[in-house]
């Protein structure tokens, strides 16, 4: 079974065999021992630290269809290396483009993404409510603004409408975390440890999106609810929507509230904070664990994981383009 491989320390990356050969370098640049990676096992690969590698590794890397996300200090996804776009399509290409050129036809997709968004935040509120959370009033005004959201009559007034659930959701987290209070969202960069953590999840989540969308044939450039060109791979934005609820924030309120993740885990400047290296790890263990839980699909009558309900989505989004079936969001049922 393919997985994931996190790099978080700066090295040098090379081919040997069928094997890649990591070679971890320290500040002053001594190298030190070297792991090896079979290349049949690894499904991308995630660089938090520098990575130094030529063309030949990429051409490796290309061939047997493996990603590289790359990532900066300050939690940045900065660019991927994808391998060559062997699934895209020309009907897809085609119908993906007219229903974003079309404004009818994008409102309908894009009311969607707001729809299952809102639907699993209050799934999540609705959790911690039967556990002894004062929540109700929160999930109340929730209900409210999501009402709003078949009636948006553009995309503008759509953007408008899931701030304001989000914004709304927000206040439910110092209730919910015991130690640590976010004190409303703060981003770009983040000022307290909550917002850290969310900003590095939701890039992560971002990326997830992002992976899955190449293994199908949707063009990750082509949006809906977010506009393109703002980001390069903006429906891996839509998508996130979704399941930033169940994968994202379900996380950060188990690695705080179990002090798996704690206030030495972040390093704090005066108008900064990011996590430290034992933080990422920390978070990105709690995060596969998540990725890796699987459920009862209603439809399949199998059991899939979190990350498969992912590309299931990208799935059920290409058979609305394709006008095959009635694009329907993913929707916590449990």
């Amino acid at each position: 079974m393919k997985k994931t491989y996190y790099l978080f320390n700066p090295g040098r990356m090379s081919r040997k065999d069928n094997t890649l050969k990591f070679t971890p370098m320290d500040e002053d640049g001594r190298e030190g021992v070297p792991k090896y990676i079979p290349i049949e096992g690894v499904s991308d690969l995630y660089c938090f630290g520098s990575l130094d590698a030529n063309s030949a590794l990429y051409n490796f890397l290309g061939k047997a269809g493996i990603s590289v996300h790359f990532f900066d200090y300050y939690e940045h996804y900065t660019g991927s290396f994808m391998a060559k776009e062997y699934l895209l399509a020309g009907k897809m290409q085609i119908e993906q483009t007219r229903h974003y050129t079309s404004k009818s036809k994008r409102i309908v997709i894009a009311r969607k993404f707001v729809e299952g968004a809102a639907f699993n935040i209050v799934k999540n509120l609705r959790y911690y409510q039967n556990r002894g959370k004062e929540l109700e009033p929160i999930i109340d005004k929730i209900g409210d603004r999501s009402v709003q959201v078949p009636l948006a009559p553009d995309i503008a007034t759509l953007m408008g409408v899931e701030g304001n659930i989000r914004q709304t959701y927000y206040q439910a987290f110092d209730m919910i975390i015991k130690e640590h209070a976010m004190e409303g969202r703060s981003k770009q960069p983040p000022l307290n440890e909550v917002n850290a953590l969310i900003s590095f999840g939701n890039m992560m989540c971002y990326t997830l999106c992002l992976g899955q969308i190449y293994h199908t044939q949707l063009n990750p450039m082509i949006s809906f609810l977010h506009e393109p060109g703002f980001r390069r791979y903006s429906l891996a934005l839509d998508l996130a929507e979704i399941f930033k609820p169940i994968l994202v924030d379900r996380t950060i309120f188990r690695v705080l509230n179990k002090r798996e993740i704690q206030s030495k885990d972040f390093d704090i400047h005066v108008n900064r904070v990011v996590l430290k290296e034992s933080g990422k790890k920390a978070f990105v263990r709690a995060f596969e664990e998540r990725l890796n839980e699987t459920i009862k699909h209603r439809t399949l009558k199998k059991h899939v994981s979190y990350k498969h309900l992912v590309k299931l989505e990208c799935y059920k989004l290409s058979k609305h383009l394709l006008g095959i079936e009635e694009y329907k969001p993913f929707k916590v049922w449990w």
